[in-house]
């Protein structure tokens, strides 16, 4: 039998646990009804106004002795001071040991909240107990959006980075404490107890897994290596300590194994998924192609930039690219469920819309030359829709222009998300057609011979990524073909290959991602009710404004972009050998004939506007590089030489300045030298207009 000692030492164990300071909102009510501002009682505390502003709104809190200072204050401005509807009481003596305050928490604040704290360098760790459920500690959200309803499953958010001392931080200020100390238990813990993860984005998809993002410190206390050995594989030898743990609980992992963003699951016994994605930054699990600067920035910071993406475009299941095919599968499920006439059961049925749980076939000409459906077998070509990589030939430059001073660049905002609104594509097997009539609204390639049409040599052919004039019958994309239709030319078809079902696929994808560009330009400053001169001005600056949010806009091109790229996705490894089979091309959403109409759409476009800004200025491109251009100017200012009416608003059908997909934006500004000698040396000036080394990617 316990002795009395035993009894009163459990029971002071339990008092200990309680809370003991106020919720953060009272704090802050207390304070506010003292008449003392944060500044007052930084210096009061010895200690700094952000660490003030932590024990506001959750994001730290003291430790002795500062703990018990701040413990007296509270409670003597409580006494004088007591919440609505509690009566005054006077002040106690300062107890031997400190009592637990339970006094009623502050109203929750009405109307918009305030905007959010920024974390400091290095952040004051909550104090934990040894053994307690997960607490939570929020800060207020952020202005501009409104925030998203929670979802009462998933009150935490969508993930939370792991620091090592059982700090993990969440969307919105929230820090839970993980007591987790190995993977397993980790993974236990965020299921049963983290409250994290995210909502389906269809009414047919699934729930969104829990993210945890692992810092270096965190990543050492559960048993991980500092680097990963196999650099080629990138992923942890199946006899390594953390993948038998992982095995031995039932935990199984997915066919890329324990690398930077290990998946750990278990098949699912009920309705609820039972599966965490982690991410594991020692390893480059957010390196800066994807996610520039994020990895160096501190954990909360970290979870803020996540937290962002995850809200407004999906959580993160790796790189951007990935994400972005990983949303159109999400945003279109294959499978919906339907009845069985028979039986009577509900089973998995096809999602009218979507790509169907099995990969299609390409037709021949849009396979790649190594895809086993071609190899050795096809010598009747391949479709070639790829972004401008055009320089105009310097014979052609006239002297005019070049005694101009400046050679501008304009680059087209998210040019290829612009490019997939509204875009049909096809959704079923190819079929072959010989000598059909074209139709520009039916999805497909088309071998016709354009090589009559003759254009202005001043500007890029439209028919081919380099701009050169075709030799002879190609495979195009149907918005090239309708294209030549349209500038009045007599299109006679060979062959064709067209598919019956169609749809816009990429609808949700695009309106999805709109809006996050949308909202994140907002964030930074740049909103479509500016005028033109204020849009340039504040895009000088917008990259400054907030580091956090600029990286999330990186991330939300990065996704467009590498999204429509991985439709394509060629094999990878030095081992792959022609003929053979490769893993991306087994994908459902492996379909090169959606990224070759979004890219023949996206260079149409394009040749479009400098053939308009040809009939209204008179101007023609030096080079042209995706989705960036650049022209002879007069002025280092597009204010001066873009189309405007004489009321001021901008002549549609050229360029024009502004926030939208597929409005333009200056790249930077060069003197007309620097842009002819690059061209005598067979350099693209629109690769450096921007200035420093960087040349620019195949678009956004």
């Amino acid at each position: 039998m316990a002795s009395e000692e035993e009894l009163f030492a459990n029971i002071d164990a339990l008092l200990e646990e309680e809370p003991q300071l106020p919720p953060p909102a009272e704090r802050a009510r207390l304070r506010e009804a003292a008449g003392i501002t944060q500044a007052r009682l930084a210096q009061a505390l010895k200690s700094t106004v952000q660490t003030v502003k932590n024990y506001e709104n959750g994001r730290s809190e003291p430790k002795e002795p500062r703990l018990s200072a701040y413990q007296r204050l509270l409670r003597g401005w409580a006494a004088k001071y007591p919440a609505p509807g509690t009566p005054a009481v006077p002040a106690a003596p300062q107890p031997a040991m400190p009592e637990t305050f339970t006094g009623p928490a502050a109203p929750e604040p009405q109307g918009e909240a305030p905007a959010p704290v920024q974390a400091p360098a290095a952040p004051e760790r909550p104090a934990r107990p040894t053994a307690r459920p997960a607490a939570t500690s929020r800060r207020p959200a952020a202005k501009k959006a409104a925030a998203p309803a929670l979802d009462p499953r998933f009150p935490n958010g969508p993930l939370a980075v792991l620091d090592g001392d059982g700090s993990a931080y969440g969307v919105d200020g929230i820090v839970l404490d993980c007591p987790a100390t190995t993977v397993v238990e980790l993974v236990e813990w965020t299921l049963r107890e983290a409250g994290l993860g995210a909502p389906k984005l269809n009414r047919y998809g699934k729930d969104q897994d829990p993210l945890i993002v692992l810092t270096a410190s965190a990543a050492a206390k559960l048993g991980l290596p500092e680097r990963l050995e196999d650099r080629r594989g990138l992923r942890l030898p199946e006899d390594h300590p953390v993948v038998k743990q992982v095995t031995k609980a039932k935990w199984q992992l997915t066919q890329r194994g324990f690398g930077p963003w290990p998946r750990i699951y278990r098949k699912t016994q009920s309705k609820e998924r039972q599966c965490v994605q982690l991410a594991v930054l020692p390893w480059d699990a957010l390196d800066d192609r994807s996610w520039p600067g994020v990895a160096e920035m501190e954990p909360a910071d970290i979870a803020r930039v996540l937290g962002t993406y995850a809200q407004r475009v999906i959580t993160p299941r790796g790189g951007t690219a990935v994400n972005g095919l990983e949303l159109m599968t999400a945003l279109r499920p294959p499978t919906r469920p339907v009845r069985d006439e028979e039986t009577g059961n509900w089973v998995p049925g096809h999602n009218q819309g979507s790509l169907g749980t099995e990969p299609l076939a390409p037709a021949p000409p849009e396979a790649r030359p190594e895809h086993p459906l071609v190899f050795g077998s096809w010598s009747g070509g391949f479709v070639n829709e790829e972004a401008y990589r055009w320089t105009r030939d310097i014979d052609l430059v006239t002297a005019e222009e070049v005694a101009l001073p400046f050679a501008v660049g304009l680059d087209l905002n998210a040019a290829f998300l612009a490019s997939s609104a509204r875009l049909m594509v096809g959704l079923s097997e190819p079929e072959h057609f010989v000598r059909p009539q074209f139709y520009p609204k039916v999805p497909g390639c088309w071998l016709v011979d354009l090589s009559h049409i003759e254009l202005d040599p001043r500007l890029p052919s439209p028919f081919t990524f380099d701009g050169s004039r075709p030799t002879g019958p190609a495979w195009y994309q149907t918005h090239t073909v309708a294209y030549a239709q349209e500038l009045g030319y007599n299109v006679e078809i060979l062959e064709a290959y067209l598919r019956r079902e169609t749809g816009a696929y990429l609808d949700p994808w695009h309106d999805r991602l709109k809006t996050a560009y949308a909202q994140t330009m907002a964030d930074l400053g740049v909103t479509p009710d500016l005028t033109d001169a204020e849009f340039l001005a504040a895009m000088e600056v917008h990259k400054q404004t907030d580091p956090a949010m600029a990286a999330v806009l990186a991330a939300v091109k990065g996704t467009v972009k590498g999204g429509i790229g991985k439709l394509f996705e060629k094999p990878q490894g030095a081992t792959y050998r022609d003929g053979e089979e490769w893993p991306a091309m087994k994908r459902p959403t492996w379909a090169p004939w959606i990224r070759n109409a979004v890219i023949a759409k996206s260079r149409v476009n394009m040749h479009r506007k400098l053939a308009n800004m040809v009939k209204l200025t008179g101007m023609y491109p030096l080079a042209v590089l995706s989705d960036c251009v650049v022209y002879p100017t007069p002025s280092a200012s597009p204010l001066d030489f873009l189309p405007y009416a004489e009321s001021g608003k901008p002549i549609p059908g050229g360029f024009r300045l502004g926030s939208t997909p597929g409005l333009a934006k200056l790249e930077g500004v060069q003197s007309m030298a620097w842009a002819v000698d690059l061209m005598e040396q067979g350099y693209n000036p629109a690769s450096h207009v921007k200035g420093g080394d960087a040349a620019l990617d195949d678009g956004e």
